[in-house]
């Protein structure tokens, strides 16, 4: 048994009225019922995590669209990445997953080769990404 499902398992024994998005790589995926339940709200086509469970996702970039889109539905749900303990503020989570994209583009940066127009480029791009997280009053 994957550790998603036992987590999924132990989640919806906890609050079965919720649905459970899991961080998977560059997805978040619902698992079992969740999945039937988001196919049939979005069209999701259902794949199969093994034998006996389905699973469908949506890729990481759009999960702003469907954090709004459940919240408009009044849709109970929960984010699970592993790599938090619980995740109380979906916009705190999604600004942090900015910064992780912003830190991760400066630290692929290869300052041995790179123009002073690149680099007012960059720190621009990095100015204007870090203005939609903490926006100036």
């Amino acid at each position: 048994m994957s550790k998603l499902f036992v987590e999924y398992i132990k989640l919806k024994k906890q609050n079965a009225e919720k649905l459970y998005l899991f961080k998977s790589g560059i997805f978040y995926i619902a698992l079992d019922e969740d999945a039937v339940t988001l196919s049939n709200i979005f069209n999701f086509k259902l794949t199969n995590l093994n034998d006996s469970t389905q699973k469908c996702g949506f890729p990481m970039a759009r999960l702003e669209y469907y954090i709004s889109e459940l919240q408009a539905r009044k849709i109970p749900f929960d984010i699970v990445d592993l790599n938090y303990s619980k995740i109380d503020n979906y916009s705190d989570y999604l600004n942090n997953q900015k910064l992780k994209k912003i830190v991760s583009s400066i630290l692929e940066l290869d300052m041995n080769n790179t123009t002073f127009k690149q680099s007012f480029d960059i720190l621009n791009t990095i100015k204007n990404d870090l203005e939609t997280i903490y926006p100036s009053s």
